[in-house]
């Protein structure tokens, strides 16, 4: 029988209540991960630890990073970023609230988690470091999206902002690289109307949304060393083609 790709090891899913998070801590866990999900309010979970957390609040990751630690004494190696909202608006209808909270949340929740637990990491000096960590963006950070002004920015930082994290940590043992899907089935894309569903499919040349497994089965390659220990930096498109 093959050992499990992520024995012996802890992981951190951001947005594991729902959607692509979810099914990426599930995903871990049958891979032998000691999972530690995270969502802004409490969720049922296959997860061995679950925690709630505001990422987009300091102190609420420093506590986040904290709690982990004591559970588990040491910090994840595995770390994957799927929290995400949307608050779409053409631009010219556009809330400034709306536009902050998706930026708050995607790209500054982001941001914090990475260099919170980075640093944690860090600390502990250990010689022989194999970290992985995986920022979910979106294919619409690359090529735009009506009515997603805030969304498309937030995720378009994400890949930017993993490009500098690679060139900043690979020498230290830690990898870091981004997912772009494209329309993947989620109770975030269920709330999108019937009739731009039918023009989105129309331009995926594959016919049909993408699933969470389609994604999480990425993540997964990406949290292995044995897999993709030379991969650092990369953005990967899983959109059907689209």
């Amino acid at each position: 029988m093959l050992p499990d790709m992520l024995s012996n090891t802890i992981s951190l899913v951001t947005g594991a209540g729902s959607g692509i998070g979810k099914r990426v801590a599930q995903l871990f866990a049958v891979e032998g991960s000691r999972v530690c999900g995270v969502d802004v309010k409490s969720f049922d979970s296959s997860c061995e630890h679950s925690f709630i957390s505001d990422i987009s609040q300091r102190q609420s990751v420093i506590k986040l990073a904290d709690e982990i630690f004591s559970r588990n004494q040491t910090y994840p190696t595995i770390i994957v970023n799927a929290a995400g909202i949307t608050r779409d608006a053409l631009l010219l209808k556009m809330r400034e609230e709306d536009f902050d909270d998706v930026i708050r949340i995607n790209l500054k929740g982001t941001f914090l988690i990475n260099q919170i637990f980075s640093q944690r990491l860090l600390a502990q000096k250990s010689t022989d470091l194999k970290a992985s960590i995986i920022n979910i963006s979106s294919i619409v950070g690359k090529y735009g999206n009506i009515g997603q002004c805030n969304y498309t920015a937030s995720k378009a930082g994400v890949e930017s902002m993993t490009k500098s994290m690679a060139k900043e940590l690979g020498h230290n043992g830690i990898r870091v690289n981004t997912i772009l899907p494209g329309f993947i089935q989620t109770p975030m894309t269920d709330k999108v109307p019937d009739k731009i569903k039918e023009k989105l499919l129309s331009a995926i040349p594959m016919g049909r949304m993408g699933t969470t497994d389609e994604i999480a089965q990425v993540c997964l390659f990406l949290a292995s060393n044995k897999m993709s220990s030379y991969v650092n930096g990369a953005s990967i498109d899983v959109t059907g083609g689209i």
